[in-house]
């Protein structure tokens, strides 16, 4: 997906309460050299300098890369924001303190590599505080039946079942060669807007992958069908019937070393 379609911001707006609790879940240091990976605007990246962290922002988006260099500006921090992804970070072995994520690392299409990168760059007692969606509720079905649509647009098969970030079992078998232990706390992130049709529209128009979407769907007169799918999807779960609202499940999960008496 091509992250610089669209207006990210928007999106991202939408998300900083997530960033808030995974930076409050990390509690950075003063002086520690903190990495958001997957950065998008910065909400995190922000959030941890806010708290005297050296902090460094890494996503493959060149546009949204600016973005955040300009809300550092604006807010007068010091922070060094760079090209890169999961599977491969742009910093020297055990030279990171701690890697925070807000949505971004569940997006490394291969886990086992990005939790090697991760570990080779992390200190040996870092520690990773990241947020991933929960399957299920309406964010993750508007997901699918995009994905599902694309597909057959494109002739492909559907894709595979991604790696189960929110997953506790999944992790520890990830994450504990490297000597990590993980903890899964569950959380929620409300959604609001005037109306079903205000919060569609906003991901229609704002968010990277239904603006690629739409440049696939439109010419085939598929995005139709797919717009009234994922309206039907959001009114079903919609919980307040004069606006608009839902809870999105999600988990942050804090991996640290494991301490072991001598």
């Amino acid at each position: 997906m091509d992250w610089d379609l669209g207006q990210y911001e928007y999106i991202a707006a939408q998300l900083l309460p997530a960033a808030e609790v995974v930076v409050d879940r990390l509690a950075p240091r003063s002086g520690e050299h903190v990495v958001d990976l997957g950065c998008g605007t910065g909400n995190a990246a922000l959030l941890a300098a806010d708290r005297g962290s050296r902090t460094t922002g890494v996503d493959p988006s060149p546009r949204l890369l600016e973005v955040a260099r300009r809300g550092a500006s604006a807010r007068g921090l010091d922070v060094e924001f760079v090209p890169g992804n999961a599977e491969t970070l742009p910093f020297p072995d055990g030279s990171v303190d701690a890697i925070v994520s807000v949505f971004g690392l569940i997006f490394a299409p291969n886990a086992l590599a990005a939790a090697a990168e991760m570990m080779r760059v992390l200190a040996p007692d870092g520690r990773i505080v990241f947020s991933a969606w929960v399957p299920g509720g309406a964010i993750a079905d508007q997901t699918k039946l995009r994905r599902e649509a694309l597909a057959t647009a494109l002739g492909e098969k559907p894709e595979g079942v991604p790696f189960a970030w929110h997953d506790r079992n999944a992790l520890s078998a990830l994450l504990a060669p490297y000597g990590h232990s993980v903890e899964v706390h569950e959380e929620a992130l409300t959604f609001t807007a005037s109306s079903v049709q205000e919060y569609a529209e906003i991901e229609w128009q704002n968010h990277p992958a239904w603006v690629e979407a739409r440049t696939v769907l439109e010419p085939l007169g598929m995005w139709k069908s797919l717009c009234q799918a994922t309206l039907r999807v959001l009114s079903d779960a919609n919980e307040e019937p004069s606006a608009f609202r839902i809870s999105s499940p999600y988990v942050v999960v804090p991996s640290t070393t494991d301490v072991r008496p001598d």
